[in-house]
């Protein structure tokens, strides 16, 4: 890539293989969480702790996205969902506890593509949905309440009579999250072609 001609390939990968030896340098030096956190040994718990490390180390870190696999529970959910929310739970905390006082300048937000129904199928285990929840903690957040309309869970109040319904789309609270955290200007045209509605209840 160091030899291409195109300008913005170059460019884009000498910038990507410059950020992979910062990781890599970091990933040397011996990290122990502050405040006595302990992160779960799991995937989610794994990728908060490099983010943590990353945002510790001063690299210029502005977002970072992990991921966390295995709700797809068609079958006897409600082990499967002790294992996943407790990891899920135990890996956030790990990390709100970690940051300290840093966590007043980052901010947290959690959301999946998809939700489960309202109800349980034949198998104990419930199918794909429509809306779901987002979580969000962190700098300036208002915490402790639910943001938004909540549509409730009667049949009547169900999308297709089947699914809890989407009452706040996914690109308001992050459009909110660009404008408030990060300093984007209102009309940021974060997502093209959509005209965001923002959640202005999630910050004080």
């Amino acid at each position: 890539y160091a030899a291409s001609l195109d300008r913005v390939l170059k460019g884009t990968s000498k910038d990507a293989f410059d950020a992979v030896k910062t990781v890599q340098q970091i990933q040397k030096q011996t990290y122990v969480p502050a405040n006595g956190a302990r992160y779960p040994n799991a995937a989610l718990g794994q990728s908060l702790q490099q983010i943590a490390r990353l945002i510790k180390a001063g690299v210029g870190l502005e977002a970072a996205f992990c991921d966390m696999r295995g709700w797809d529970t068609h079958v006897n959910q409600a082990p499967q969902l002790n294992n996943l929310l407790s990891n899920f739970g135990a890996a956030l905390a790990a990390f709100f506890q970690d940051m300290g006082d840093q966590m007043s300048d980052v901010a947290v937000v959690t959301m999946s593509e998809f939700g489960r129904t309202a109800r349980e199928n034949g198998n104990r285990g419930t199918d794909h949905g429509h809306a779901n929840v987002m979580f969000a903690f962190g700098g300036g957040i208002r915490g402790g309440k639910i943001h938004g309309h909540w549509p409730g869970l009667d049949v009547d109040s169900l999308y297709e009579g089947r699914d809890l319904a989407v009452s706040t789309d996914f690109r308001d609270v992050l459009t909110q999250l660009a404008v408030r955290h990060m300093g984007a200007p209102e009309s940021t045209g974060l997502f093209p072609g959509y005209a965001p509605k923002p959640l202005r209840s999630l910050f004080a």
